[in-house]
């Protein structure tokens, strides 16, 4: 009998200790789960490198970035060309003149990409939108399908989403949309203050439900639009987008993955993060010349893997976050 019990005993005492290094070992591994993978669903981005373009020409006045295929495109205003990166900052190539011909700028400003990996250069000045294919020669200008009542007269911000080429258009105060075969489909805005009216806006982008926003510069907010063109809100930082602005000269904008949209406030040298409601979720940047901060930055643009590219103007630069 006590043979019995010291075995019992014994039996209990092993499945405890197993037990025991269970239940730690479980412990440790959440623990471990907590610090490896902490989850932010409103953080912002983290500061990545710079990108100062080709070592005998040097980004001067960079207005607006994109990613398309492999590379990065930088409209280098200053310079009347577009310099091209891959995402690490290495130099590749250039493209591009002063003038008012085939494959030449006065202002580069927009730039964007279509599935083919063309480029398409809102060119302010020339009042056009030229094609390159991706390694930067000259395929056609935007033609509008409508030749006798063409529409585009001083195009700024520029994107390309689900085919369809977006266009703001600074001095008629509007955003254009068109297919890419020309086919206007689609006019938002009329000159003003009102909701749904625009004052020289720069910047365009769509997010994942369709919905149009407008860097609404001149009114200093970000306007929101159904895909059929509806006003829905504004956004300027105060409660229901309806107080004062923080905003002050609105430019670069874009929509991550998670839903966060980004506006970089030039005249401020910030960029700020918004969630769904409109409400702020973070800033980051400052007037200065360190790596986080800017000097009048202008394009922002986010690629598929959230990475987030601002162009520094001032600073001559392309800043990147991820």
């Amino acid at each position: 009998m006590k043979k019995r019990n010291v075995y019992i005993l014994s039996s209990l005492i092993v499945l405890l200790t197993v037990a025991a290094f269970i239940l730690i070992y479980f412990l440790n591994l959440q623990d471990k789960v907590k610090v490896a993978n902490p989850i932010d669903l409103d953080g912002a981005p983290v500061f990545s490198h710079l990108i100062y373009g080709d070592f005998d020409n040097a980004l001067d006045k960079p207005m607006d970035a994109a990613k398309i295929g492999e590379f990065l495109y930088v409209s280098d205003t200053n310079n009347k060309q577009v310099q091209v990166f891959d995402t690490s900052g290495t130099f590749i190539f250039k493209f591009g003149k002063e003038g008012d011909g085939e494959g030449e700028f006065m202002f580069p400003y927009g730039i964007t990409g279509d599935k083919k990996g063309n480029i398409y250069v809102a060119d302010l000045y020339n009042g056009n939108i030229s094609i390159f294919d991706k390694k930067g020669k000259f395929i056609s200008y935007f033609k509008e399908a409508d030749t006798k009542n063409p529409v585009i007269k001083s195009p700024g911000g520029i994107r390309i989403f689900d085919e369809k080429l977006y266009a703001t258009d600074i001095e008629q105060h509007k955003v254009f949309i068109f297919d890419l075969k020309g086919k206007k489909l689609q006019e938002i805005g009329t000159p003003g203050t009102e909701d749904g009216q625009l004052r020289a806006p720069n910047a365009v982008t769509v997010d994942r439900d369709d919905n149009i926003y407008v860097a609404d510069s001149g009114n200093q907010r970000i306007q929101i639009f159904t895909k059929d063109g509806k006003y829905l809100r504004n956004v300027n930082g105060s409660k229901d987008g309806t107080g004062s602005s923080v905003f002050v000269n609105p430019r670069g904008i874009a929509v991550d993955s998670r839903g966060i949209l980004y506006v970089v406030n030039n005249l401020t040298h910030f960029v700020y993060g918004f969630n769904d409601k409109g409400e702020k979720v973070f800033e980051f940047g400052g007037m200065g010349d360190a790596n986080e901060q800017f000097y009048l930055p202008n394009g922002l643009f986010v690629d598929q893997d959230d990475q987030v590219y601002i162009t520094d103007t001032l600073n001559q630069r392309v800043v990147v976050y991820r």
